[in-house]
């Protein structure tokens, strides 16, 4: 048997340059969707915003442990309190009953919205009750520490402003 060699060409240094490019540009798009798959949680949806999310400034300026504590709170009240699946599709069913209801009456859609108003504005309610305890709780040390979590966290949205105002110039 022969065997048949095969010689290739050496690679050029414009096709060494477009490789190493190539292989750049594809770790590129492998590290952000690893970075994506890594930070986004896709069953956020069925969960309430995270508090540090919703409360603003000051719960952001909370410590990690704080944010922990008053989550856990919030979500054991939003689990205990929430309606179940069953009323919520019944509810659902008789708003759009109501929709497809000739004469339109908008009395079944204005009860079931100023429902969800209420049950919001409970959850707040519940946030800003537990935040008061847990500043009450704080040394004043502790205090002291929020306070200058609080304030960074202030310069920062300043600067944000900032630069978005720079960039719109």
């Amino acid at each position: 048997m022969s065997e048949t060699k095969t010689h290739h060409a050496p690679m050029r240094r414009w096709q060494k340059v477009l490789l190493a490019l190539s292989l750049a540009v594809n770790l590129l798009i492998v590290v952000a969707v690893a970075s994506f798959v890594l930070t986004h949680d896709g069953d956020r949806r069925h969960r309430p915003p995270r508090v540090d999310q919703m409360g603003g400034p000051l719960t952001g300026a909370l410590s990690r442990e704080d944010r922990r504590e008053i989550g856990r709170a919030l979500w054991r009240s939003y689990r205990d309190g929430r309606p179940s699946r069953a009323d919520m599709r019944a509810e659902l069913a008789d708003v759009i009953a109501a929709l497809r209801r000739e004469p339109y009456d908008p009395a079944v859609v204005e009860q079931s919205l100023q429902k969800q108003l209420e049950f919001a504005v409970e959850r707040q309610e519940l946030g800003q009750r537990l935040l008061r305890e847990r500043l009450a709780a704080m040394t004043p040390a502790e205090r002291a520490a929020f306070a200058d979590r609080l304030e960074e966290g202030l310069e920062r949205m300043r600067e944000h402003e900032r630069r978005r105002a720079d960039e719109k110039d």
